[in-house]
């Protein structure tokens, strides 16, 4: 086999990493997390693509400083759009895909709607290194049905009673329903270090107690007002102040998530996709 027919069956053979970031509770900064692991992925060379999953409430692109025109929703009700019509390309090294409303009904299509979403997402897996799905806080039947299909999950809690509560009990039925899923979290907010360890500590070990689980947790993020300052000013955290405690934090995270030199493992979200959502298995 010549060079060039080698590396176009690599090319062709290449299949994007999905990850999942979710919390059980809105306000946690899931968001925000998302997107700036998003563009560090992107500064270390890589493909990415952010999907804006949060149903009605989606706001990557204001955390961009970016304007959405279209959403995945237009790439299904019109027949003439492709699905890179409806990305919006290179905002601050990455590409961005809003989900729009119509997305809430997705355990219930069938048909052509479904059909043409799944080839769309298939086209999206051979364009990317990485997919990022920033989900809606807390759990529908169509999130965890999505979930189940993803390579990676990623949680997001604070030190916070209630968010830790609310991300268990969503650890807890994405267990029930498939129990090899891989899931990691992320304590965001954490007023201090000893704050922030015992609180992935906690958590850890009420998963592997009550669950019988084991979960990665990828570190924690401290509390930091530029946080609060790049929302404002509508640019990303790690662009707009990349010296910040929270930056170097994400970095952190970036490493535990995708350790440099690690091999990428094959993704099976195509495969998981077909397995959860009715009505593509004919879809090729």
């Amino acid at each position: 086999m010549s060079d060039q027919a080698h590396k176009l069956r690599q090319r062709m053979n290449e299949s994007a990493r999905t990850f999942a970031v979710v919390s059980g509770k809105g306000g946690v900064g899931k968001s925000n997390i998302t997107t700036n692991l998003a563009i560090l992925m992107a500064k270390r060379g890589n493909r990415v693509l952010l999907f804006d999953m949060d149903i009605g409430m989606g706001n990557v692109h204001l955390l961009l400083g970016s304007h959405r025109k279209y959403s995945v929703m237009d790439y299904i009700e019109d027949g003439h759009k492709t699905i890179h019509d409806v990305v919006c390309k290179d905002v601050h090294g990455i590409s961005y895909i809003s989900g729009g409303n119509g997305l809430k009904d997705l355990v219930e299509w069938h048909g052509e709607r479904m059909e043409r979403f799944f080839e769309g997402l298939k086209e999206l897996m051979r364009h990317y290194d990485y997919i990022l799905f920033d989900m809606g806080a807390g759990a529908t039947s169509a999130t965890i049905e999505f979930l189940l299909s993803v390579d990676e999950i990623i949680a997001v809690t604070t030190p916070e009673p209630t968010a830790m509560t609310d991300v268990y009990s969503m650890m807890k039925y994405i267990f029930l329903k498939d129990r090899s899923k891989e899931i990691s979290i992320i304590c965001n907010r954490a007023a201090t270090k000893r704050e922030g360890r015992e609180t992935l500590l906690r958590l850890k070990h009420t998963v592997g107690k009550f669950l019988l689980k084991e979960v990665s947790d990828l570190g924690f993020l401290p509390e930091d007002p530029t946080v609060r300052k790049a929302v404002i000013n509508q640019v990303p955290l790690v662009i707009g102040y990349p010296s910040s405690a929270v930056s170097k934090s994400l970095m952190d995270v970036l490493d535990c998530l995708i350790p440099a030199g690690a091999q990428v493992k094959k993704s099976s979200f195509i495969e998981g996709f077909r397995k959860f959502f009715k009505g593509v298995d004919a879809v090729d």
